[in-house]
């Protein structure tokens, strides 16, 4: 039962981080995707992209899991 929590929660993830980055590009914000491709060409990233990349993407993730674990809990 314990391996099918994990999946539960990280399909939660998952599905959230999805809609994370879709709605990052659409608001022009860089990606984890977009940051990786320009690490070496010197490209620096601004205050708005690293706030994202670095506070609330994670932030938003998290959040994530302790949606999965809710629904997890109220499911079963």
């Amino acid at each position: 039962m314990g391996l099918i929590k994990l999946y539960v929660i990280g399909l939660m993830i998952l599905i959230v981080a999805i809609l994370a980055n879709f709605l990052a590009t659409k608001w022009g914000l860089k990606t984890w995707y977009d940051f990786l491709n320009n690490w070496g060409n010197g490209n620096f990233l601004s205050l708005k992209d690293s706030l994202w990349l670095f506070v609330f993407y994670p932030l938003i993730l998290g959040c994530s899991l302790l949606i999965g674990n809710m629904l997890w809990k109220n499911l079963f």
